[in-house]
């Protein structure tokens, strides 16, 4: 199993920066690292890629068009299809990357919310009794 690179430093600070205080978003970590959902869905996290976003179809056509800018393949082969890697020039641009975070966050708003798993299918199957 391929062992996770730590996300760039550049990356972290500007997650942190554009997704702190975000009306509904809940911060989880996933896979180690620290990620931020609305409604059960991921809408922006980080990556050894970078920070990646959520976005719907003509938003995600429009930020692809950003220099730097590209579709997230956690691993060759896998695009996820609905989320972009953010490009480094945003991460001196705040205010244009909490936008883009902004239009993430409205996007999985409007999405049906991921039921919450119970505690039992977290653990997994072999820990029931029959």
């Amino acid at each position: 199993m391929k062992k996770w690179k730590p996300a760039p430093r550049e990356a972290v600070a500007a997650f942190e920066a554009a997704t702190s205080g975000l009306p509904g978003a809940e911060p989880r970590k996933m896979f180690g690292y620290f990620c931020v959902f609305a409604k059960g869905n991921m809408f922006a996290g980080l990556h050894e890629a970078g920070m990646v976003l959520r976005l719907p179809g003509e938003q995600r056509t429009e930020f692809l068009q950003l220099k730097g800018a590209s579709q997230f393949e956690p691993m060759p082969g896998r695009v996820m299809r609905e989320y972009v890697v953010v490009p480094e020039i945003l991460f001196n641009a705040p205010k244009q990357l909490r936008a883009w975070v902004e239009k993430s966050l409205d996007y999985v708003l409007s999405l049906p919310a991921k039921p919450k798993k119970s505690s039992v299918s977290r653990r997994g199957s072999k820990n029931i009794k029959k």
